[in-house]
This record gives C-alpha cells, sequence and structure tokens, in this order.
C-alpha cells in the first residue's frame, strides 16, 4: 500500500526511481543523427521487427556497458523517402516503443534551432530543463493551456555536474520556419531551443509515466540573419558529432546508475 496522500502507482514510480537502469530508448528523428551513435554502441538493425507490419520504424539495438540499448529512428516516409520527422511520428514511435521494450529511461536526440536572444550558438548542446508546444493554439479557457502543454523535464542534477551541457526550455512545433505567431509563443515559452519532436516524446512519457531526458544540438540561429534551411543543412553533420558525442557521454554517466542518482 502507498503512503498517505500517495498513489499506489505514485508508489511503483518511487520504487522504480531506486532500481538500475537496465534498458534505454534513444528517440531520434534523422538517419544522419542515428547512425553515428548505431557505430558507436555496435548496435544491429532489428530483422524481426516489434513493430506492427508495415511501418517504417526501425530499431537498432544491443548490449553497451551493462545497458541494453535501443536506437529507434521513424524511417522514411513510403512515398517521399524522406525522414519522418515532425509529432506524429514522433509520438507514435515513442507510444509503441514503451510497449515493445518497457524502457527504464527515453532519450530523445537531435539537432535542433537555438536563440541567439537566449544565449545559444552553432554547435551548442543543450539538456533540456522543460518543454512545451509553440503551435498548438486553441483561444478557449483551459483549452489554451492544453495546447501548450507545458512540462519540466526529469531533474538530472549529477548529471550535469558531469557532462558539460547547456540547461535551456525547449518549444516544439511541427514546422523547420517560424510565423510571428509562433515565434510570440516561443517567448512565452521562454524557449531557447525549438525542434519539431521534443514536446510530443514528452508528452506519451509523462502519459506513461517513463523518465525522459532530451538533448539537443543547435545546428542554426533561428532569430539570425541566414535562411533557418539553409543553415540547418549547412551545419548538420558537424553538429550531429557534437550531439552524438553528448549523447555517448550521458549514457556513459547513466550506466550503473538508478533514476534518482540522475
Amino acid at each position: 500500500m502507498a503512503p498517505h496522500g500517495e498513489t499506489s502507482s505514485d508508489h511503483g514510480v518511487i520504487e522504480a526511481e531506486k532500481i538500475p537502469i537496465k534498458t534505454i530508448v534513444i528517440i531520434i528523428a534523422m538517419q544522419t543523427e542515428a547512425l553515428p551513435l548505431v557505430t558507436k554502441f555496435q548496435l544491429s538493425e532489428d530483422i524481426d521487427s516489434v513493430f506492427p507490419k508495415g511501418v517504417p520504424w526501425v530499431r537498432y539495438h544491443g548490449i553497451y556497458k551493462d545497458l541494453n540499448i535501443n536506437i529507434i529512428w521513424p524511417g522514411k516516409d513510403g512515398v517521399l523517402g524522406v525522414d519522418s520527422v515532425g509529432t506524429v511520428s514522433a509520438s507514435l514511435v515513442t507510444y509503441a516503443s514503451i510497449q515493445a521494450l518497457q524502457p527504464d529511461l527515453i532519450i530523445n536526440a537531435g539537432t535542433s534551432g537555438g536563440f541567439k536572444a537566449k544565449g545559444a550558438c552553432i554547435g551548442d548542446v543543450f539538456l533540456v530543463s522543460g518543454v512545451a508546444f509553440h503551435d498548438r493554439r486553441i483561444p478557449i479557457p483551459v483549452f489554451d493551456q492544453y495546447g501548450i502543454c507545458g512540462k519540466e523535464t526529469l531533474s538530472t542534477p549529477n548529471l550535469l555536474k558531469e557532462v558539460n551541457l547547456k540547461v535551456g526550455k525547449l518549444s516544439t512545433g511541427d514546422s523547420l520556419d517560424m510565423s510571428p505567431q509562433d515565434e510570440a509563443a516561443i517567448i512565452a515559452n521562454d524557449a531557447t531551443v525549438k525542434d519539431m519532436e521534443g514536446a510530443a516524446v514528452a508528452y506519451v512519457a509523462d502519459l506513461l509515466s517513463v523518465p525522459a531526458i532530451f538533448i539537443k544540438a543547435i545546428t542554426d540561429i533561428v532569430d539570425g540573419d541566414k535562411p533557418t534551411a539553409e543553415e540547418f543543412l549547412q551545419n548538420l553533420v558537424a553538429v550531429t558529432a557534437a550531439l552524438d558525442q553528448s549523447v555517448t557521454e550521458v549514457v556513459d554517466f547513466v550506466s550503473g546508475k538508478c533514476i534518482s542518482e540522475l
């Protein structure tokens, strides 16, 4: 029975935080971002997929140190052949991965835009302290807050002491560019980082009570003077290397620890 004021599910989460982390799911939207980590961790592509037949989602898996590592990439669109980026794919693969693999921890890693007004520079890697959506505009009382869906992320003070990462809030939307309405919402969200998946992953992880952390590397300066798409493509490969180095450091730190020790 859970202590007074605590539900049995809350008690279960607290107990789980004291158990060493064994299974990690890393959600990564783009193949370019995923493959260097697949090589680093010496993972193999899943031949007999744990996912429903017909979906393009790809799982790479293996043992690294004492961890069961799973990198989940949503795959390529079946018609257009591009990476399946955005909140819909991110939500689906996060839900399916939790159901199939029962991870102790989710890591959402990826490249993103950053705001120089908030101190972001190309190549910076951020550990996200909070997430929200900026393009789910529902101007009705209470629904407006549901649309924003602001959440604090898992507190990891010990990780921050050991790994050289900046800290900032993340705002998520389904467009690479930024409309004036999006800009106003991102400012209201107090975000330093802008991406297309993070808050969706956070929503599902929170729904199913799985701890999640978010590691985002800056490829483009959203409030800079260069076109976002051009700057993103120009910096993608180099910044992905920085992202993968940081993800490796985080995984190394997690090895042998429980959630409460992060």
